[in-house]
């Protein structure tokens, strides 16, 4: 859905309720086991906090993509790389029940559905080091989440 919401703007409890409308919904179920059955109260609210705040947070968690994404233009990362991203770093800094450590290596298992392995280890190392400088995170520098490509 955050991905949804950086390629077509719509006001995020509009998308919400168009996703988790019932007919809908089962639609999904095609799609990937994940749909298989409908979130319960407590993972909607989950999603629809993550859903409201990286919305919310658009154009701050931009700002840290780029920071972080030493030598790189903001505009050479794919969207489904930045909807990742934004997505751990959101999570890392406004959903404090959420370790770092889970943001992140979620987003790194996320990445490996739809990026290439290069991507997956430049994700893996901007969210590490963005956790270490904004949320003073739990990764200690030279460490897994250290990697990254070349810049581009």
């Amino acid at each position: 859905m955050c991905f949804s919401l950086s390629e077509n703007p719509v006001d995020p409890g509009e998308l919400l309720a168009r996703v988790f409308e019932e007919e809908y919904y089962s639609t999904l179920k095609a799609e990937d086991k994940l749909f298989k059955e409908a979130p319960d109260a407590v993972q909607l609210e989950y999603i629809t906090t993550l859903v409201n705040g990286v919305s919310e947070h658009s154009a701050e968690l931009d700002g840290y993509i780029d920071k972080y994404a030493v030598g790189w233009k903001f505009g050479r990362i794919s969207r489904t790389a930045v909807a990742i991203m934004k997505t751990a770093m959101f999570e890392v800094l406004y959903m404090p029940e959420v370790p770092d450590s889970a943001s992140i290596n979620e987003a790194v298992e996320l990445a490996k559905r739809y990026e290439p392995k290069e991507t997956v280890s430049f994700i893996n190392g901007v969210l590490g080091s963005f956790s270490r400088g904004e949320a003073g995170g739990q990764f200690p520098a030279g460490g897994d989440h250290d990697s990254a490509p070349e810049p581009q």
